[in-house]
């Protein structure tokens, strides 16, 4: 038990650091923009981490099947320090932008090998209590990330933002290391990846978000491209029958995706409507999302609680409806008769939704998961949900753009972008269930692989 609280400990810190790193360098690239004349490469600063990050998850789950959690784990942080070093000490952007392209591959890997050491390390009837704490992780650096990336900026400069983190990754991964050793592959018949899919599927991912940028008809046609070849040699990443909600394992890994793309693109619009329509200040408007980010924390938590008797798919239905409903508040800001705590309580309830979601969803994974299979599965998870998002925000961003001058209906439509995924994560979440003999099965042979 003690081995395994150092354990969270550690992960927990892991995810943290990734998670604020990726607050702060959104709030700090500005500066680092304007420092290193880099404006050309201000997009592809984070498209091309998002993409590199996609090429990290499946490797990272082709390989933990294969040999473990253990080494993925290690290369991962290390190339996500590697990264960071790169990036805060780059005399020119497109420095910057390489070492960001390494991180995204080594934060990839991390986050999928993280996820096998959860099924490797804790028994099932905790998966859900250590994917809460891993999901609440993400909260603190939300509500304090831009202040404290601001304040890095302006009193210590900007190259900070990436050198602090390598030196808060470092005691982390010397705490996890000793009881990662010993976490093995139950199985060396893995089949390896191919890694064509993942590689083109990146190149995908990375013209969706230079295309999304771009209102032109050569920014679209870039668009319409990336589209067609992310989610073409996406499939190929996700278990057969994901995009046609298959019951079990393939309805999950969509349900994730969905829930990620309706939130994540309603959370980058928020403040900015709030800011450009409502007259808000930045610091007001963040509240908003700062609370949404408090609520996510709380759904975790309840879906954790051992009390709780709802079924799996009622938890995943419940909180798809609570992302929808707090991306239909966000929607009827649109109208100038409503009021902003419209928005406020349903981002509250869209977070809470979040929490039910996101950790339920992980930890179901698992649960489908024969133990040769959870690094290929929480892979699959991990792509579904970068591919989902990135599709989402690329669409509704071209779409804003094309309409911005017409108002608030530009921030109507990119909501409507985020209502789609929603609604289709709540009628997908009853196909979640594939029968008890389903569960029963994985955990049995999860069970007989940790014997």
């Amino acid at each position: 038990m003690e081995n395994r609280r150092a354990l969270t400990v550690g992960m927990v810190t892991l995810v943290t650091l990734v998670a604020f790193e990726a607050v702060a360098v959104t709030a700090a690239m500005p500066a680092v923009a304007r420092a290193l004349d880099g404006v050309a490469l201000y997009g592809f600063a984070f498209g091309g981490a998002l993409a590199t990050s996609v090429v990290g998850m499946v490797l990272g789950g082709s390989w933990s099947d294969r040999s473990g959690p253990a080494r993925p784990t290690f290369v991962g942080v290390v190339l996500f320090c590697l990264g960071l070093v790169v990036a805060g000490l780059a005399p020119y952007m497109w420095v910057l932008v390489l070492g960001r392209l390494v991180q995204g591959f080594g934060g990839g890997l991390v986050n999928v090998a993280l996820f096998v050491v959860v099924g490797r390390a804790y028994p099932a009837a905790e998966h859900p209590r250590v994917f809460s704490a891993l999901s609440a992780a993400w909260v603190l650096p939300a509500i304090v990330g831009p202040a404290v990336a601001g304040a890095i900026v302006q009193y210590i400069g900007w190259r900070w933002v990436f050198l602090l983190v390598v030196f808060a990754s470092v005691p982390a991964m010397l705490l996890i290391w000793p009881r990662l050793r010993g976490l093995t592959s139950f199985s060396d018949t893995s089949p390896s990846v191919r890694m064509h899919w993942p590689v083109a599927a990146a190149l995908g991912a990375g013209l969706l978000y230079v295309g999304g940028q771009d209102p032109s008809p050569l920014g679209l046609a870039v668009l319409a491209v990336g589209l067609v070849v992310a989610l073409f040699c996406g499939a190929r990443l996700l278990p057969p029958g994901t995009f046609a909600a298959a019951r079990g394992l393939p309805a999950v890994v969509l349900l994730r995706g969905l829930a990620g793309a309706a939130f994540v693109q309603t959370d980058v619009f928020i403040p900015l409507l709030l800011t450009r329509e409502r007259g808000l200040s930045p610091a007001l408007a963040g509240l908003t999302v700062t609370v949404g980010a408090l609520f996510w924390s709380a759904g975790s938590w309840v879906q954790a609680r051992p009390a709780q008797r709802l079924p799996d798919a009622t938890r995943l239905r419940l909180g798809s409806a609570g992302i929808a409903l707090g991306v239909l508040s966000a929607m009827s800001l649109g109208f100038a008769s409503v009021p902003i705590p419209v928005v406020v309580v349903g981002w509250c309830l869209g977070g809470f939704g979040m929490g039910l979601t996101s950790p339920a969803a992980a930890a179901l994974v698992l649960g489908y998961s024969a133990p040769s299979e959870q690094g290929a599965n929480s892979s699959a998870l991990s792509v579904a949900d970068a591919l989902l998002t990135t599709t989402a925000l690329a669409l509704g961003g071209s779409l804003f753009a094309a309409l911005v001058d017409r108002g608030p209906i530009a921030y109507v439509a990119a909501f409507a972008v985020a209502l789609l995924p929603a609604v289709a994560g709540f009628a997908v979440a009853g196909r979640t269930y594939a029968g008890a003999g389903a569960l029963e099965l994985a955990r049995e042979r999860a069970g007989a692989g940790r014997g």
